[in-house]
């Protein structure tokens, strides 16, 4: 008689299956690397959009909001300041997108085959580092442009890369689990994203809003204190302050909420995709 394996849903935290994870890395590379591979075959400029993207949104930020609407940067060149804001966020908005659509997408072999479920809102964050990677390159051009030397501060970016990586696996876990069950929340993200693109410091340093009680509820947006880090580390911008430990924080309940939705939900992916 042949052996056979039952796997059962682990209670608590074990259901994570962390060191599963460990077992199966080989599987989240190739999803990461599919996922690149995907997203430039057969395109005209192949890479190349991974720089057009954020370096036309630059230019117009810098005509209407710089230029024209003279909104401050900080004492920072218009275009780097937003060059630095658009790169964190760019990186926040690919992989959020993809850790969204991760269950749908992946459908196929989710009923096929057994593996950590949580491989699949993990490898979109892998695979958009390398639109990250390349887009860090023109900004570190800028700041060659611009004569902008980088702080000792600069060793804390992958801190804050980290800090953009865990915002976006926190609600890609919720909107994953909840796209699984009800199609319609795939136009939820979008919207989403509209919305905290706007409500994020992007175009507008956050010194703006000077009220504490107004900034400390601005620091609900996990991005805000992401990208505001990000300047001050790279650019020996403004001090991201108590704003960066409310959107940590808010991070953190997410991110905890969130692996226990998707842990929860994922026993019924197989029957609902």
């Amino acid at each position: 008689m042949a052996d056979v394996t039952v796997i059962r849903p682990r209670k608590g935290w074990a259901g994570l299956g962390l060191g599963e994870l460990w077992e199966f890395r080989e599987l989240l590379w190739v999803l990461a690397a599919r996922e690149v591979k995907v997203r430039y075959k057969q395109t005209f400029l192949g890479a190349t959009w991974a720089v057009i993207q954020p370096i036309t949104v630059m230019i117009i930020f810098t005509i209407f909001f710089g230029k024209l609407a003279g909104l401050p940067s900080d004492g920072l060149p218009y275009p780097v300041f937003a060059f630095a804001a658009l790169l964190p966020w760019g990186y926040f908005s690919h992989a959020m997108a993809g850790a969204s659509g991760s269950v749908i997408e992946h459908r196929g072999i989710i009923s096929k085959v057994y593996f950590p479920r949580l491989i699949l809102p993990l490898a979109p964050l892998l695979s958009a580092l390398v639109d990250f990677g390349i887009s860090f390159l023109v900004l570190a051009g800028l700041m060659v442009y611009y004569g902008i030397v980088p702080s000792a501060a600069a060793a804390l970016l992958p801190l804050f890369v980290l800090l953009a990586m865990l915002s976006a696996l926190a609600l890609g876990l919720w909107l994953a689990a909840l796209n699984a069950h009800y199609r319609d929340f795939r136009y939820v993200v979008p919207f989403l994203l509209n919305v905290a693109f706007f409500a994020s410091p992007i175009a507008y340093p956050s010194s703006m809003i000077r009220h504490p009680v107004w900034k400390a509820l601005y620091g609900l947006n996990p991005m805000a204190g992401v990208i505001e880090g990000f300047r001050w580390a790279l650019l020996r911008g403004a001090p991201p302050g108590p704003m960066l430990w409310v959107s940590t924080a808010m991070m953190l309940a997410l991110l905890v909420s969130g692996l226990a939705f998707y842990r929860r939900m994922e026993r019924t992916f197989v029957d609902v995709v």
